[in-house]
């Protein structure tokens, strides 16, 4: 015995199969039944999304759903990500900038050596800067000390006419130029460059 539904505009029953009410004649078909093309566009649509969503959105497709920067992601939205999460950096206090900025200008303008600067720094007399700092400002600066050196001696060189010897000596001592024995050797060798 075949399925019977009721119609939904007249009440009779109907087979489950047949396409119209044979007492009204109205279309018992589902949405689906009657826009069959309509309802293959949906599928296909919706395979996209759900594609899109489970590949978690493909830059290729027209249709992404993640609108999401990914540098916002959560570890939440993505479980393989914590264990590669890199922890995050503390920022760098004011101080510690305020020195860096010091030793660029001591080291770049005024060619001097990285004790020089260092001491400068953390000199009562000079930047009041805590060591934590002036470490800090001495391992990020950005400069040549062997040209530091080279400027040195040719200031000494020319504007207080000392020998080569007497220059190395400026160079190196500690109440000096503080620049190390190799960057000494260096200024020397390139002094009439």
């Amino acid at each position: 015995m075949a399925k019977l539904k009721k119609c939904k505009a007249c009440g009779v029953d109907v087979a489950k199969g047949a396409k119209a009410c044979p007492a009204c004649g109205k279309d018992n078909r589902s949405f689906f039944g009657k826009h069959k093309i309509i309802s293959g566009l949906l599928v296909v649509v919706l395979l996209v999304i759900f594609v899109n969503a489970a590949s978690g959105g493909s830059k290729k497709s027209g249709t992404a759903t993640n609108t999401q920067p990914a540098a916002e992601t959560t570890a939440a939205e993505t479980p393989a990500a914590t264990a590669t999460v890199a922890p995050a950096t503390p920022a760098v206090p004011a101080e510690y900038k305020s020195a860096l900025s010091q030793a660029n200008t001591y080291a770049n303008t005024m060619s001097m050596s990285k004790v020089g600067v260092y001491n400068q720094l953390v000199s009562e007399y000079g930047g009041k800067f805590t060591k934590e700092a002036g470490q800090y400002a001495i391992d990020n600066v950005n400069a040549d000390w062997d040209a530091n050196a080279l400027a040195s001696a040719k200031t000494y060189q020319e504007k207080m006419s000392m020998s080569p010897a007497s220059i190395r000596d400026q160079l190196v001592s500690k109440y000096g130029g503080n620049f190390t024995e190799e960057q000494a050797d260096y200024a020397i060798k390139h002094l009439n460059d």
